[in-house]
């Protein structure tokens, strides 16, 4: 058997680079993960079980649901669970009590209440549940639809089981029914919906902030290139200053100059995206200048220019586009600055107030230890950071192979 080399077809760059991104697995994976987060925060209303602000007054902190899958006599059956109970023993440790019939006595007289008021009833877990209040899907329609839930007396009556002070007799409020499959927050939230609903400021304020600071640095990069000389210096010099304040205390010394008393979760979510497109097109534009110098001098700019062409013409449709195989590539790898950028500010209580949502403003519970040691799901928000991240990175890596022009995509024709 020999192999002889030929020419590969003529192919667009765009075809060139999708048959090297193919090869590259560990980019076409990351890619998938992304793909599945930002459809996940395209359909969180619907998918998530609650919405971000729902919760249970005395579920604070509550466990994980555990799902049963089998019947009395452990035949499978529908998916199901039993409400759930925080008992204090003798010595203040709290454990998690289901309301089985055989809990009911034991449930009764930890929480001094009558026994008839336990819930000991089993909620299947259904699909395209009608639950909650009303909320916007997609922005477009009103409903109650969820993708998969329970259905508590509550709910089929046509109210929310939400926080609420009510009467310590009314165990429909008190103690309702939740289907925590990632636990609770300090408030009885689900934690699972109000990930799901954070991603939409976590998963696209990177990619806002990257859009606004990438078009400013390359459009300034292209000037700057393109007329060279006083231009040049000038425009270098104001990037030089940029990049010498130190970026994170920049974040926070704007951030603090606004009342976030006064302002909506929206108006924060603009000032944030702001702010980090503010400091972030100084190192795009340094970049872009350096390959605009290059393509200015080309032999289709100074035909365009012979031409007549107007400057700004020959930079939007000449010059840029030969810089667009690296935008792509270093946007990639921005966004996940940018979400993290998000996530500090968050963290630190300067960026998503409560009860909006974000994995940011999530992880603010974890600043005390100890509820890290008693309450670990409570950093689901910190893994789907991890995971983005992660996802970001490895697909930024093969477009950057896939672009690059020194990497050659080799046809080999075998005869035997």
């Amino acid at each position: 058997m020999t192999e002889e080399s030929v020419i590969p077809p003529a192919r667009s760059p765009t075809s060139l680079a999708w048959r090297k991104l193919r090869r590259h697995t560990l980019s076409l994976y990351g890619g998938l993960i992304l793909l599945v987060l930002y459809t996940l925060m395209i359909f969180a209303d619907f998918i998530s079980p609650y919405a971000y602000w729902e919760g249970a007054k005395d579920k604070s902190y509550f466990w994980p649901t555990i799902i049963h899958w089998r019947d009395a006599q452990g035949r499978l059956t529908r998916p199901y669970i039993y409400n759930g109970y925080r008992l204090l023993d003798a010595d203040f440790n709290e454990h998690y009590v289901e309301g089985r019939p055989e809990n009911a006595a034991l449930i009764a007289e930890r929480l001094r209440i009558p026994i008839k008021q336990v819930d000991t009833r089993a909620y299947p877990i259904r699909f395209l549940v009608r639950r909650g209040p009303p909320r916007k899907i997609l922005g477009l329609w009103t409903s109650r639809l969820h993708l998969f839930g329970i259905e508590s007396e509550a709910d089929r009556a046509g109210t929310s089981a939400t926080v609420t002070d009510t009467a310590e007799s009314d165990r429909l409020t008190r103690y309702p029914p939740m289907l925590y499959l990632l636990g609770a927050d300090h408030l009885g939230r689900d934690v699972l919906s109000r990930v799901l609903y954070g991603s939409r400021v976590s998963l696209t304020i990177g990619i806002v902030a990257v859009l606004i600071s990438f078009s400013i640095g390359m459009v300034l990069g292209g000037i700057s290139g393109y007329f060279s000389g006083t231009t040049d210096v000038v425009l270098q010099r104001l990037c030089e200053m940029m990049m010498m304040v130190p970026g994170f205390y920049l974040l926070l010394a704007l951030r603090s100059s606004f009342d976030a008393a006064k302002m909506s979760s929206t108006q924060i979510y603009f000032a944030v995206v702001i702010i980090l497109s503010f400091i972030g097109w100084a190192g795009m534009a340094r970049t872009i200048r350096g390959m605009a110098l290059g393509l200015s001098r080309g032999e289709y700019v100074l035909a365009a220019r012979a031409l007549g062409t107007s400057h700004l013409r020959v930079i939007l449709r000449h010059v840029l586009p030969g810089t667009l195989s690296y935008a792509i590539v270093s946007a990639t790898l921005a966004i996940p600055a940018g979400m993290l950028g998000e996530s500090g500010l968050s963290f630190l209580g300067l960026g998503i107030q409560d009860p909006e949502a974000s994995w940011g403003n999530m992880l603010q519970q974890t600043m005390n230890i100890v509820n890290i040691r008693y309450y670990p799901w409570l950093l689901v928000p910190g893994v789907m950071i991890f995971i983005t991240v992660v996802a970001f990175q490895f697909l930024g890596d093969g477009l950057r192979d896939a672009f690059d022009p020194r990497t050659i995509v080799r046809a080999v024709k075998r005869k035997d």
